[in-house]
């Protein structure tokens, strides 16, 4: 059973307490921190929670719990992170890690000095489609990943300080990109080694000084592409996707605009429907389990389990430098229009990857390209002349 100090009672902060306290879970927050005193108190008050508290280091300190989960605002993440290293606690820290790379490196270094268990809470890799997903990836049932796509589009954050570029480090991208990001490497391989970025980001519609749109490529070391794209102009809801292409098979996951419920109703429904839902009447696409299917449940699954088992958890504070690493090279591409470089001092996976290209033998002579059914039931094969390099076609 753990016993938790949660920094922050914003939409996230309750996300995570209603996973946490959900279905009678016996891991519990005991302490509820927020920068007001008044919030604090009904935060508390609503979730059953036995203290509540406005002042950051007391509730870190509270000798009664043993794990600190940081739901803050993305510039007090470093703040709150070494405190708890500080204070000998395990830590967990929301998406992104820091506003930077820089940051996230130096929270990295504070939770590896004191020895303390931490986890990047990227709860987007842990949803249940994800989940069986990279099963079936591991699995080898796509072959080798090419190309992964990952799409994470609505209207906009829901408090003041993602629109402040100062306080959150950036826009669209380093709110739904990190999120993005890691979905890639999950599927790509988190050892293989993310070389460069090509991004553009612009602000489209919103009057702020981030990008509210934007789209980037990721290339890694073994040849396979990662491609984000997010947006905090899009209309009709929260739009979570994403696709995996490998040399022997496809998968596209559609987490949130169809959730398996589809109903439609002329007269509206009263009251919430599903995070980002802009319309309450015509078709609607509510959520059994929000936590659930956002990752939650499994997130902290994963973070509790390992924490006993002694073990890393699936993400860990460097999956989150290394987010915050490739996140960087995006904004230094946005802003040269060219493709930059991923920075990254500290590299703890494969050293040199094995491109992923996959050659097939048709015969001694002749490597396979391509290979269709035809209408007339004829199978058409196109070959390429190992020593000439001329293409031609064979069938069978």
């Amino acid at each position: 059973m753990r016993r938790i100090t949660l920094l922050g009672t914003g939409l996230i902060g309750m996300f995570y307490t209603m996973a946490l306290h959900g279905r009678r879970g016996r891991d519990r927050v005991g302490v509820a921190y927020s920068r007001s005193a008044d919030r604090a108190k009904e935060f508390a008050a609503e979730w059953g929670i036995p203290r509540f508290s406005a002042n950051m280091e007391e509730a870190i300190g509270d000798p009664n719990t043993d794990t600190v989960i940081v739901a803050l605002p993305n510039h007090l993440h470093e703040a709150a992170v070494i405190a708890a290293a500080e204070a000998g606690k395990s830590v967990l820290c929301t998406k992104p890690l820091g506003r930077n790379a820089a940051e996230a490196q130096r929270m990295l270094a504070a939770v590896e000095r004191a020895g303390v268990f931490h986890g990047y809470l990227e709860d987007l890799c842990y949803t249940p489609k994800t989940l069986h997903a990279l099963e079936s990836v591991r699995g080898g049932a796509v072959g080798k990943v090419l190309w992964v796509r990952s799409r994470e589009t609505h209207s906009g954050p829901h408090s003041d300080w993602f629109w402040n570029k100062e306080l959150s480090g950036g826009g669209a991208i380093i709110d739904l990109g990190c999120h993005c990001v890691e979905i890639a490497r999950s599927f790509i391989g988190k050892e293989i080694r993310p070389i460069e970025v090509m991004c553009w980001g612009d602000t489209q519609v919103h009057p702020i000084d981030a990008e509210d749109s934007a789209v980037g490529l990721v290339k890694y070391e073994n040849g396979a592409v990662g491609q984000f794209e997010v947006s905090w102009a899009f209309r009709g809801g929260m739009d979570l996707r994403d696709e995996v292409a490998g040399t022997d098979g496809t998968i596209w996951l559609n987490h949130w605009l169809r959730t398996g419920i589809e109903m439609f109703t002329a007269v509206g429904q009263s009251g919430y429907v599903a995070e980002k839902a802009e319309s309450a009447t015509g078709w609607l696409f509510p959520v059994g389990d929000e936590p659930g299917a956002l990752g939650y449940v499994d997130m902290f699954a994963d973070m509790f389990d390992a924490i006993e088992d002694r073990r890393a958890p699936r993400e860990t504070f460097y999956d989150g430098y290394v987010v915050n690493a490739i996140v960087d090279a995006a904004y230094a591409s946005m802003a040269s229009r060219q493709w930059a470089p991923v920075e990254l001092p500290i590299w703890r996976g494969a050293t040199a990857a094995t491109n992923v290209a996959a050659i097939r033998d048709y015969d001694a002579e002749h490597i396979l390209i391509k290979e269709e059914r035809m209408m007339d039931g004829s199978l058409k094969l196109i070959v390429r002349n190992k020593r000439t390099g001329e293409i031609g076609e064979r069938r069978a």
